[in-house]
């Protein structure tokens, strides 16, 4: 499959890039993709949470009353769950959210989602480019050229660019990753993939 090249001006080159079929024309499966990025949320949880039970909350264990003769309803401390004030039944615990996804299945939601946005026409390939420095005017024009202004963006780099980066940063919706890094997730959360023709050839290895 081939798509057309622009430069950062928003032009089109003239030249065409060749997606690779085995990442970008998968026959995509949307199971792959949940699991991928439920796999992605739960790590991201830090799963501290914890609410006191009725062995744990502030209170006397003393009986209320005695437990027959006094015509009441039988009843304990006032540390029990049905009382105001009273502990937590079965809350939550801290406790690790992670889970095993093979990573054939991962390699498949990846490239499911890359195809997502081929098919939905979200994805650019643009000349290798560079700012000379870090400036946000630069990312923001530079977003106009392509009409992808407003827009979650992702721009995959081929590796390490410090003023690109810092240039996106401060953008809301903007985001930049290495092709090595490049996950279901991200690819997923914006509404435009952006490749440079050097990431291009490390994506199309994936």
């Amino acid at each position: 499959m081939e798509v057309a090249i622009y430069n950062i001006k928003g032009e089109d080159t003239g030249r065409k890039a060749q997606l690779s079929d085995e990442v970008f024309a998968v026959d995509a499966n949307e199971h792959a993709v949940y699991l991928d990025v439920k796999q992605y949320l739960a790590n991201q949880r830090q799963g501290t949470h914890k609410s006191k039970e009725r062995s744990e909350v502030s209170g006397s264990t003393r009986k209320l009353h005695k437990q027959k003769g006094g015509g009441g309803s039988r009843i304990g401390d006032i540390n029990s769950p049905v009382l105001v004030g009273g502990g937590r039944v079965f809350g939550p615990r801290p406790r690790d959210y992670r889970f095993k996804l093979n990573k054939k299945v991962k390699a498949l939601a990846r490239k499911s989602a890359l195809t997502y946005k081929v098919q939905d026409s979200q994805l650019i390939v643009v000349e290798d480019f560079n700012f000379e420095a870090p400036k946000t005017k630069e990312f923001v024009n530079f977003a106009k050229n392509l009409k992808v202004d407003g827009k979650k963006v992702l721009l995959v780099l081929p590796g390490q660019n410090k003023n690109v980066t810092l240039s996106a940063r401060n953008i809301p919706g903007a985001e930049t990753i290495s092709a090595a890094d490049i996950n279901t997730y991200v690819v997923m959360n914006s509404n435009a993939v952006i490749l440079t023709e050097s990431s291009l050839e490390l994506v199309n290895k994936l």
